[in-house]
């Protein structure tokens, strides 16, 4: 994994940062050779193959490279460089946002190493790895990942992308944890990339997403775990005023060692939904703490007073179970995501959220989150684009698109979200809650997206490597980036 491969020909030097993607005649993948296998349009699985986890987004690449192993990816880049093609990679396509006309797409999901030093506190997994694999090799260990609300998002995504943990207030956001990466940058080399060997794109990694080459490969840290408790409680959708306020007050007693998030889910009137809670409407509160049971118990007693329990699953958590604590859905599904920190969540703020989508609204969406951020996502531990912020909420709302007609509803009903919490929001959100039309304009300041974009200029001048939030269709308030990057 530690090898350097010889790069190839640099292709014709494009300055504007996008390849001209002209590739073979015919057959643009003829010539490459694989340990995997090439999926093109004609196959009878081009359809499954292409599609990501989200199936609303509905992307078209000219092929598909199934990777057997780095080689196979780096052999890929090569030949896209050469070919004057990009490239995308995707392990299952949880954050994908485009249809990718003209991108071949690397699927790395057969990258599935998983390595684990537990004295040093260290783990090295291949890019297909994901968090429920690598929860689950920790059990035993006292140790955990930074695992988020799903065990289905890799471990490259969430380090990516600075994605959110359940031990985020405890720990840092997920680009916290990146030791080092291994990386087939856009000219077919591949290395093992570091603060101490390239300190620019350890930063630019952490939360920058993938478009500064293909990541086959990742080192985390690992953080002690060796008790844990969580679940969730559930109650009336018409007790949702009363539980926001009791899970607003309990976080703000909260210590970094617990996080709580509280949701409203309307959940829809279908077989799949189980009795009694089919069509129903339900205030959740969920939680997990890094420590004893009755620390947790304290700290959720009024949360318990504030409306009739219908379910109470608080319990001892296993590691290996972290990521299906939230309940997540696995399966593909199509879906619409919107996102924005917040201020502050007072009385009127809680008001207004329930007014905008709680019971009576009239909302189409299906859930509407808030977690609970602050303590060491504040705090600056490591270079990262990803870096520290001081929200103390976010806000999510999440809608099930069940046909591409209704997708404009759905949209509205995310939009009629962003605008009842307003007056409390930054409208900022992590990379990984991006969704839409969003770039990450909205995730890092200006200056960071003008370095992101210069980055991007001098490592990646012909476009070879596509990522799902392209840093150079983020806008910037500074100076054409082209004309900073002649006076390098």
């Amino acid at each position: 994994m530690t090898t350097t491969d010889q790069a190839v020909n640099p292709p014709h030097e494009d300055r504007t940062g996008h390849a001209h993607h002209h590739g073979l005649a015919g057959d643009p993948l003829a010539g490459l050779h694989l340990t995997g296998r090439i999926v093109r349009p004609t196959d009878l699985d081009w359809d499954a193959v292409r599609m990501p986890w989200n199936v609303a987004v509905d992307q078209h690449p000219i092929a598909a490279v199934l990777a057997a192993d780095a080689d196979d990816v780096t052999r890929t880049v090569r030949h896209a460089a050469a070919h004057r093609l990009a490239v995308t990679a995707q392990p299952g396509g949880h954050g994908a946002s485009s249809d990718l006309r003209g991108v071949v797409l690397v699927r790395t999901g057969a990258l599935d190493d998983i390595w684990i030093d537990a004295e040093a506190r260290v783990a090295r997994v291949g890019a297909g790895v994901k968090l429920g694999a690598l929860q689950a090799a920790l059990a035993g260990t006292g140790l955990t990942a930074l695992c988020g609300s799903s065990g289905d998002v890799t471990v490259v995504g969430l380090a990516l992308g600075g994605g959110l943990s359940w031990f985020s207030r405890a720990y840092g956001n997920g680009s916290r944890a990146l030791r080092a990466a291994e990386v087939v940058d856009p000219r077919g080399h591949r290395r093992w990339v570091s603060d101490e060997s390239d300190p620019e794109l350890m930063w630019a990694l952490r939360g920058g997403g993938g478009d500064f080459g293909v990541v086959t490969a990742v080192e985390v840290d690992l953080f002690p775990a060796p008790e844990l408790h969580g679940g969730t409680l559930a109650f009336p959708g018409t007790a949702a005023p009363a539980v926001l306020r009791a899970w607003r007050d309990a976080t703000t007693h909260a210590g970094p060692a617990t996080t709580l998030w509280a949701a409203l889910l309307h959940l829809p009137d279908i077989e799949a939904i189980p009795e009694p809670m089919r069509g129903q409407s339900l205030a959740i509160v969920q939680a997990m703490h890094l420590g004893d049971r009755a620390t947790l118990d304290d700290l959720l007693a009024d949360v318990r007073r504030a409306g009739p329990v219908l379910r109470d699953a608080i319990r001892p958590v296993d590691v290996a179970e972290v990521g299906q604590v939230a309940e997540d859905p696995e399966d593909p599904s199509p879906s619409m995501l919107a996102a924005t920190r917040l201020r502050g969540m007072d009385d009127a703020a809680i008001d207004a959220l329930v007014a905008a989508v709680g019971v009576g609204s009239g909302t189409p969406l299906l859930q509407v989150q808030l977690r609970h951020l602050g303590d060491a996502l504040a705090e600056q531990a490591v270079p990262a684009v990803a870096g520290p912020d001081d929200s103390p909420y976010l806000v999510s709302g999440l809608a099930i698109v069940p046909a591409p007609e209704l997708a404009p509803v759905m949209s509205g009903g995310l939009d009629a979200l962003l605008a009842a919490v307003a007056p409390w929001a930054t409208a900022t959100a992590p990379l990984t809650f991006l969704d839409r039309t969003d770039t990450v304009a909205r995730s890092y300041p200006g200056p960071d997206v003008v370095r992101l974009r210069l980055l991007k200029e001098l490592v990646d001048p012909d476009g070879v490597i596509r990522s799902n939030r392209p840093v150079l269709d983020a806008p910037v308030a500074a100076g054409p980036v082209n004309a900073v990057v002649a006076e390098i």
